[in-house]
């Protein structure tokens, strides 16, 4: 009964969704305030009925309801709880439903705490929202209801795949959707401004929040993958450029230079129509990762859906909101005004020249996500386009955009002083030079790669340069007394910058290192044997069997030293799951400020002892703290008073010469 009702409160959540989709539109053409006034209660019901869908499958997978098709599919009775409720979003139906609920908490958000919006502005994004949830709604409703029944119900479920059975991706995809859905709110406000023809620095101030909230969240989402996959999958790397990981870093980096973009529209009312197209690519990448992981079109650990009927009900929903949006764009962008005029040479002409190297390594990751699918599918051969294409053009666009970080927040509005700049830097030029030497000295020159003494020098430039930016804002040199003071007094805006910018030189420093200078031995190792990994001496001490609350383990004992004495004791689990039947491993891992040693414990060699693979990854414990950095400094530029107020009102004076 429960489902059924779920299965209804999707369907009145569809008709509530139609009507705020229309009647606010209507109303705001007519400037009729009952209609407009629709939007907000309507969002709210429509978020009601939406929850209570939701919460129906989290009580068929707690209750291990198998008579729901979904559940016997993705569930046991012996899962523990908390995959138990990791399930409800680790399948198609169950994720689709989680999308159309956080699309709907957005839509709630607005019109809860949006009371200073304009009410043109208010509803007419609400009602974009709407539509947004149609489509969506729509597509559960006729191809992918998690509330279908089966009959009869089988005694027990299939389970859960085993390598979804894990902390990290119990958390990951909700932090992932809710960054992913969060950008259609900033689509929703472009597509609205489109609409009422302004766009102005009190519609920037009210996007920004919004556009950083999902920043934020979509950042965490990245940082949790990376991390599960990183001690989950075995191979002790956290990035391989897979086509669903793209998926995730395309939009986060269209988002990045929306961020940017919609600070010059507050600051100096310019690139207006450069910001609407950002916010509406942005939310066009987030659909298209949809479209990845539902079409069928690509194999991954992270892909959803086979069904390619599926696939192209998405793809339907990418054109119709993408083109749709384009064309809107295209009729109404070249009617905006310019806004403020501004020197190459600016903090305006920084910040578009990052917008631009982020926007063109959003173009190369996209081109190299879809170029095998393309040549597939006009039958020109199988293609691979992995890590090495990635990293030999990526990650070379990257370089300047991170020099201009550094620059950029000294430089002036309008009209900057590249001289003074440098003169400010020219210490920090000469300490990132004289790292990148030590580094090519200490790997012994050529002998490893050349870029490392690069990367390092980046970290260093972009690190000791937003420190020299905040000693100058709080004059630590010219008044260190009142310098405190002042540190207290700056914007928390400023203070997330300083920090976000900070964990980017903190993260390539990990980058770099882990890179360059990882070792790796795999062997088959016996008992009471030791091999020398990164300075430490890994000794196999025995391997038992252990049982775990649905799965069996083979867990091995290994004795850590280092310079004769033991430093710690590791534990690698290889784990065979019962339901699905199907093995995964567990590695172990010791984490130090130099680097991780990891260890992994593979299968039973018949010739006597285990297959084992050592590695130590130098630094890699440096790009969480930089990805904790960038959460942080986003969470504290959130908090500033600025984004729960509305742009202040410009004075008469003011307005006419905006005017003239």
């Amino acid at each position: 009964m429960i489902a059924e009702i779920g299965h209804f409160a999707l369907v009145l959540a569809l008709c509530v969704a139609i009507v705020q989709a229309v009647v606010p539109l209507v109303g705001a053409k007519r400037r009729m305030g009952s209609w407009m006034a629709v939007a907000g209660p309507a969002s709210a019901l429509q978020f009601l009925f939406i929850a209570v869908a939701f919460g129906a499958l989290i009580n068929a997978y707690v209750t291990s309801d198998f008579s729901v098709a979904n559940v016997a599919q993705n569930s046991h009775t012996e899962k523990p709880m908390l995959y138990k409720v990791a399930g409800v979003w680790g399948n198609h139906e169950g994720s689709l439903l989680l999308w159309v609920t956080i699309l709907s908490l957005f839509g709630f958000a607005v019109s809860l705490f949006g009371r200073n919006l304009p009410s043109g502005l208010k509803c007419r994004a609400l009602a974009v929202q709407a539509m947004i949830s149609v489509g969506f709604l729509a597509f559960i409703l006729l191809t992918s209801n998690p509330f279908l029944r089966l009959e009869p119900p089988p005694v027990d479920g299939n389970g859960l795949n085993p390598i979804l059975q894990d902390p990290g991706l119990a958390f990951h995809p909700p932090f992932l959707y809710l960054g992913y859905v969060g950008f259609s709110m900033a689509f929703s406000f472009a597509i609205a401004a489109l609409l009422e023809g302004r766009v102005d620095a009190a519609w920037a101030r009210w996007v920004r929040p919004w556009t950083l909230a999902a920043w934020i969240l979509l950042t965490c989402g990245i940082v949790l993958g990376s991390w599960w996959a990183y001690y989950t999958l075995g191979w002790g790397g956290w990035w391989y450029w897979d086509p669903v990981e793209n998926a995730s870093f395309m939009p986060w980096l269209a988002g990045t230079a929306l961020l940017h973009s919609a600070v010059v529209v507050e600051k100096r009312d310019a690139l207006k129509s450069w910001t609407i197209l950002l916010a509406i690519v942005t939310f066009g990448f987030s659909l298209l990762g949809t479209f990845l992981v539902r079409s069928g079109v690509l194999t991954s650990v992270h892909a959803f859906a086979t069904d390619p009927a599926r696939g192209v009900f998405v793809l339907l929903l990418l054109v119709l909101a993408v083109g749709g949006s384009f064309t809107l764009y295209a009729m109404r962008a070249p009617a905006m005004k310019m806004g403020g005029l501004f020197s190459p040479i600016s903090r305006e002409g920084a910040l578009l020249l990052n917008n631009v190297l982020m926007a063109t390594g959003a173009a190369t990751v996209l081109l190299g996500t879809l170029y095998p699918l393309i040549a597939d599918a006009l039958n020109l051969g199988k293609v691979s386009v992995g890590p090495p294409f990635f990293n030999a053009v990526f990650l070379p666009l990257m370089a300047p955009m991170v020099m201009v970080m550094a620059a950029a927040p000294m430089m002036a509005w309008k009209r900057g002083d590249l001289a003074g700049v440098w003169s400010r830097l020219k210490f920090v030029a000469a300490i990132a030079l004289g790292t990148a030497a030590v580094v090519w000295f200490l790997q012994g020159g050529s002998a490893g790669p050349w870029w490392t003494g690069a990367g390092f020098a980046l970290a260093v430039w972009l690190g000791l340069g937003t420190l020299v930016d905040l000693a100058e804002r709080i004059r630590l040199v010219q008044a260190p007394s009142e310098a405190l003071g002042r540190a207290l007094r700056l914007p928390r805006s400023a203070w997330g910058m300083v920090l976000a910018h900070f964990g980017v030189a903190v993260f390539i420093v990990g980058l770099t290192a882990s890179s360059a200078w990882t070792s790796e031995h795999i062997q088959t190792q016996k008992i009471g044997e030791t091999v020398m990994v990164g300075g430490f001496g890994v000794t196999l001490k025995g391997v038992e069997a252990v049982p775990g609350p649905n799965y069996s383990a083979a867990r091995a004992t290994f004795e850590i030293s280092k310079n004769g004495e033991t430093v710690a004791v590791m534990q690698p689990e290889k784990r065979t799951y019962r339901m699905p039947p199907r093995p995964t491993t567990t590695a172990a891992i010791r984490s130090g400020f130099t680097g991780d040693l990891y260890v992994v414990i593979g299968d039973f060699d018949p010739k006597g002892g285990y297959v084992t693979r050592l590695y130590f990854n130098p630094c890699i414990p440096w790009l969480w703290v930089g990805g904790a950095l960038l959460v942080l400094g986003g969470l504290i530029s959130l908090a500033d008073r600025r984004h729960r107020i509305g742009a202040p009102a410009r004075g008469r004076a003011a307005t006419q010469a905006a005017k003239a």
